[in-house]
């Protein structure tokens, strides 16, 4: 069977990942977002293994112990992290996995897997960019200014990843995305692996005939 390609995609907030990340796999047969362990409580209309694998302290810090994370990191007092062994499971079946993680997360997890696939997203513009994030509610100008600073800082490693993807018209980004994520499956080692009995049969020698 096929190995699937493991996509690693960041974006600062309010460039509009989620909403990209999800219509890809709702238009796309056999990739999926891969669900996280987080040691935070489980919240109103959350289901453990959908949103995430809801765990304790120690449980995860065991994990974290013996090496079975492709990244994980402790953010306002709670763990978040990403199962190899989950991604490998997934991957092996030749799905393809996406995984929505920061900056940090996607160098722990390139360091690991070279060969996964590393996709920035970006806003149009700074001034768009603070728009999407003021529109989020009744924020105070201070939260907002917060918010644009930790966006700039993530934003300042997008030349770290092989692929940038613009936001500014939803369509052509997430065709870009589609795109991305087709190419990669027409690849010559993909298909020769998915094709191989086709391949074979196409270039078997036809009995002469007398």
């Amino acid at each position: 069977m096929s190995q699937g390609t493991l996509f690693v995609v960041s974006a600062p907030s309010g460039a509009g990942k989620t909403s990209l990340v999800r219509e890809l796999i709702e238009s796309l047969d056999g990739i999926q977002v891969s669900v996280s362990h987080t040691t935070r409580a489980q919240r109103d209309g959350e289901v453990d293994g959908v949103n995430y694998h809801f765990t304790g302290v120690a449980g995860f810090e065991a994990m974290i112990a013996r090496g079975e994370f492709f990244e994980h990191a402790k953010v306002f007092d709670n763990y978040y992290g990403t199962s190899r062994k989950a991604v490998q499971t997934l991957l092996d079946v030749g799905q393809d996995v996406i995984l929505e993680i920061d900056w940090q997360g996607a160098r722990q997890v390139r360091e690991q897997m070279p060969e996964a696939v590393s996709v920035f997203i970006l806003p149009p513009s700074r001034s768009e960019l603070e728009r999407r994030l003021a529109s989020r509610g009744t924020d105070e100008h201070a939260i907002i200014a917060r918010r644009m600073r930790d966006a700039i800082s993530e934003m300042s490693h997008y030349d770290e990843y092989g692929y940038l993807v613009i936001n500014d018209d939803f369509t052509t980004a997430l065709e870009e995305l589609k795109s991305l994520v087709i190419s990669r499956r027409i690849t010559l080692a993909s298909m020769r692996e998915h094709h191989a009995p086709l391949l074979d049969a196409l270039l078997s020698q036809a009995p002469s005939v007398e």
